[in-house]
């Protein structure tokens, strides 16, 4: 294969607006995107580098900013996550933080250059009393000419109508990994249960930020898996983060192997190529990357980022580092 011998494969149509909690409609096959996974890298890196230009500035990336509102206590047993009270990783409970301490953070994100301001709380659902006082807080942080995303668990439609009303661009719910990989990772929730939160928020009207983990022990199906679940969606999310295990002492995935840096940059290719519209963002695990893997990252398609210096509880590159970065590849933000 040369470079004006490109593999032919089929284009999805255009997503159609609909509100299914569960892919309806079938536009890339699990084999498919095992096909695109399975191409020599630079043909890859090729083709992906041609949807990304087609769709976005190639050398603009977002960023956004991602705050714990409340730490600590979850009671699901996610297997990478340090929050889970079933296990010892040291983290304590938290109560939810007040909207001064918030407004302190949005601020101090704006002032990086971040445009988005995350923030995320240890709630396996949410009551309805914490949705009211996260209302608060979404209207400080909006106040500052932010956009705001909420990732706080499951929602029912009420809940996610009324983040909608205080002024919830986006919510995150990410999928994780692949449905059959699911039951090693988490068994206080059901998939289905996180297709239906994901409706819930677009039968709101928010945009939908959902993506997975990769070097869980997953396999290349299985992550093949994953990016057929976000890119049969319908339709398919905005925003899609893409996080590298981050490994936490106490959680039953510390000491797995890890992933092989190429094939982190193939799983962002993959997503661009699948999802041509989207925010495919360098998320958790960005500090053990380097910059040359994360410069790949870009060149593969990434065009959004977490900026600052921690996410939720584990590090990530701090802002002097990222700009330094930014203006050795002549990326500017978005």
């Amino acid at each position: 294969m040369t470079a004006t011998q490109p593999i032919h494969l089929v284009r999805p149509p255009a997503p159609q607006a609909a509100h299914a909690p569960h892919p309806s409609t079938e536009r890339w096959s699990v084999e498919q995107i095992e096909a695109l996974f399975a191409l020599p890298f630079n043909d890859l890196l090729w083709q992906a580098q041609q949807v990304h230009r087609e769709h976005h500035d190639a050398n603009a990336v977002q960023r956004s900013t991602l705050l714990s509102i409340k730490t600590g206590g979850c009671p699901e047993d996610c297997a990478y996550c340090p929050q889970s009270v079933h296990y010892d990783t040291g983290v304590e409970a938290d109560k939810l933080m007040d909207v001064a301490a918030v407004r302190a953070a949005a601020q101090a994100a704006v002032q990086a250059g971040a445009t988005r301001f995350c923030m995320g709380a240890a709630w396996r659902e949410p009551k309805d009393r914490d949705i009211e006082k996260v209302a608060e807080l979404v209207r400080e942080v909006k106040s500052l000419g932010l956009e705001a995303c909420c990732t706080l668990g499951m929602l029912t439609q009420p809940q996610a109508q009324a983040l909608k009303e205080a002024g919830v661009d986006y919510y995150n719910h990410n999928l994780d990994t692949a449905p059959e990989a699911y039951g090693r990772i988490i068994s206080t929730r059901v998939y289905e249960e996180r297709l239906t939160t994901l409706a819930h928020a677009r039968e709101a009207g928010m945009s939908v930020c959902c993506g997975g983990i990769v070097g869980m022990g997953e396999s290349r199906r299985e992550r093949a898996g994953l990016i057929a679940q976000l890119a049969n969606l319908d339709p398919y999310p905005e925003s899609v983060p893409i996080n590298e295990l981050v490994q936490v002492e106490g959680t039953p995935l510390a000491g797995t192997d890890k992933i092989d840096p190429f094939e982190f940059v193939r799983m962002i290719a993959v997503a661009r190529i699948t999802m041509p519209k989207a925010w495919v963002r360098l998320s958790a695990g960005r500090q053990g990357l380097g910059d040359g893997i994360q410069a790949l990252c870009f060149l593969a398609g990434a065009n959004s980022m977490f900026y600052g210096d921690k996410l939720l509880v584990t590090g990530n590159p701090d802002v002097a580092r990222d700009d330094a970065l930014f203006e050795r590849l002549g990326i500017s933000p978005c």
